[in-house]
């Protein structure tokens, strides 16, 4: 934390609430779920006190993962009470088949995954790029680096997911030409 003092976090909060709220708002469907994610992302991110070396990169690295957590409990709860329904070809109301969900699923926590397994800093950079979409200068100042650094932190990162999900598909060696 920038400040350990209850004083220190409160500002931090203040300064990162709104947007936090709006990027959470994106991967759920309601606010009440958006601000229950919020809040559970500012008490994770508290309990770890200085242990956490960009706090707002942990904060919104948490925040995305309890969205990811909470939309695929909701994914599953529903196939729980719609198991009777025909498995003939039922779609979701925005056009998404069960099948389409589940693979949707599959790639995101293949994602998570990958970018776990990225350096911290790197692993920062790169879910502040990604999935914050802040600008290389942004990222910069926030993890208080150098933009040379940021792109070769980017770099490494798109580089390294790449050949983590190519590895966990295992696609053949033609796909994998083509696709680098």
């Amino acid at each position: 934390m920038p400040d350990s003092s209850h004083h220190g976090f409160a500002h931090f909060v203040a300064e990162t609430c709104q947007s936090l709220q709006r990027y959470v708002q994106r991967f759920v469907r309601s606010r009440a779920a958006a601000e229950d994610i919020v809040q559970e992302a500012y008490a994770r991110t508290y309990a770890q006190g200085a242990r956490v070396e960009q706090p707002k990169a942990f904060l919104y690295v948490t925040a995305r993962n309890l969205a990811y957590n909470a939309n695929r409990h909701e994914r599953l709860a529903a196939t729980d009470l719609v198991e009777d329904i025909d498995s003939t070809g039922a779609y979701s109301d925005d056009g998404q088949s069960p099948e389409d969900g589940l693979i949707a699923d599959e790639e995101a926590r293949l994602l998570q995954e990958a970018v776990e397994r990225l350096p911290p800093q790197c692993r920062a950079a790169f879910a502040m790029k990604v999935f914050q979409e802040f600008s290389y200068r942004q990222i910069a100042d926030a993890l208080g680096i150098s933009t040379k650094t940021v792109e070769k932190h980017i770099s490494k990162g798109l580089k390294d997911t790449h050949a983590y999900m190519r590895r966990r598909y295992q696609m053949p060696d033609r796909e994998r030409q083509a696709d680098g």
